[in-house]
C-alpha cells in the first residue's frame, strides 16, 4: 500500500475522504472495515483519525516483523520469543497462567515451555504451595545475554525518541499505551472465543 497521506489530492483535483482515496489513482491507502469517521466529520479531524489508525497499523505491522526476526536472530520462534517476553515482566508464571496471558491453549504452552527450557531460557519447578501447578521460571542471565542484548540498540532508539518530550507528554503517551493495550486484550479475547474483558 501506499505510504501517501489519505487525503492528497485525486487526478480530478478533488480531495478523497480520509482513507477513501481512488484504488486506480493510487491514492487508496487504507481499506476500513467499516468508514472510520462518522459523516459530518471536519475534514482536519478525518484526516487526523485516519492517520491515526494508519499509524496503529503499520506500527503493528513493524512489531511483528521485528518480533520474527528478532527470533530468528535468537534462535527461537516467534510465539516463544512473543511468550518469553510476557515472562519478562514478572520473571516466573504457572504454565496456566501463561496460557491465559497468551491466549494459547494449556496444550501450546506446554509445547512452548518444553522449547524454551531446551534452549536455556527457563526452568520448571513444582509450586511449593500446590505441586499440581508448574511454575515456569525465568532464567535472567540467559534471557540478558542472548535475547535482551538483541532488543538493546532499538531500546537505546526509543530512549533518545524518548527525550524529545517532557514528561506530562510522556505521561499522556504512557497512558495511552495503556489505553491501547486494553483494546488489544479486549480484541485478542474476542478473536480467541473466550470472554472479553468486563469494563472497569
Amino acid at each position: 500500500m501506499s505510504e501517501e497521506r489519505a487525503g492528497q489530492h485525486s487526478s480530478a483535483g478533488q480531495k478523497p475522504a480520509a482513507g477513501q482515496g481512488g484504488a486506480a489513482g493510487g491514492e487508496w491507502e487504507l481499506p476500513w472495515a467499516a468508514p472510520f469517521v462518522k459523516d459530518g466529520t471536519p475534514a482536519e479531524r478525518a484526516e487526523l483519525a485516519a492517520a491515526f489508525g494508519a499509524a496503529i497499523r503499520r506500527t503493528g505491522s513493524l512489531m511483528q516483523l521485528m518480533g520474527m526476526a528478532a527470533a530468528d536472530r535468537i534462535g527461537i520462534n516467534a510465539t516463544d520469543l512473543n511468550c518469553l517476553n510476557i515472562l519478562s515482566f514478572s520473571g516466573r508464571m504457572t504454565a496456566g497462567e501463561l496460557a491465559r496471558a497468551t491466549g494459547l491453549t494449556t496444550a501450546s504452552i506446554t509445547g512452548v515451555v518444553d522449547r524454551l527450557e531446551e534452549a536455556g531460557f527457563v526452568t520448571r519447578e513444582r509450586d511449593p504451595h500446590d505441586r499440581r501447578r508448574v511454575v515456569v521460571q525465568l532464567v535472567l542471565e540467559r534471557a540478558i545475554r542472548d535475547a535482551a542484548s538483541v532488543f538493546l540498540p532499538m531500546i537505546q532508539d526509543w530512549q533518545k525518541v524518548a527525550a524529545h518530550y517532557s514528561d506530562d507528554e510522556l505521561r499522556l503517551i504512557v497512558d495511552f499505551y495503556g489505553r491501547m493495550e486494553e483494546v488489544f486484550r479486549k480484541h485478542l479475547a474476542r478473536l480467541r472465543g473466550g470472554p472479553e474483558p468486563t469494563e472497569p
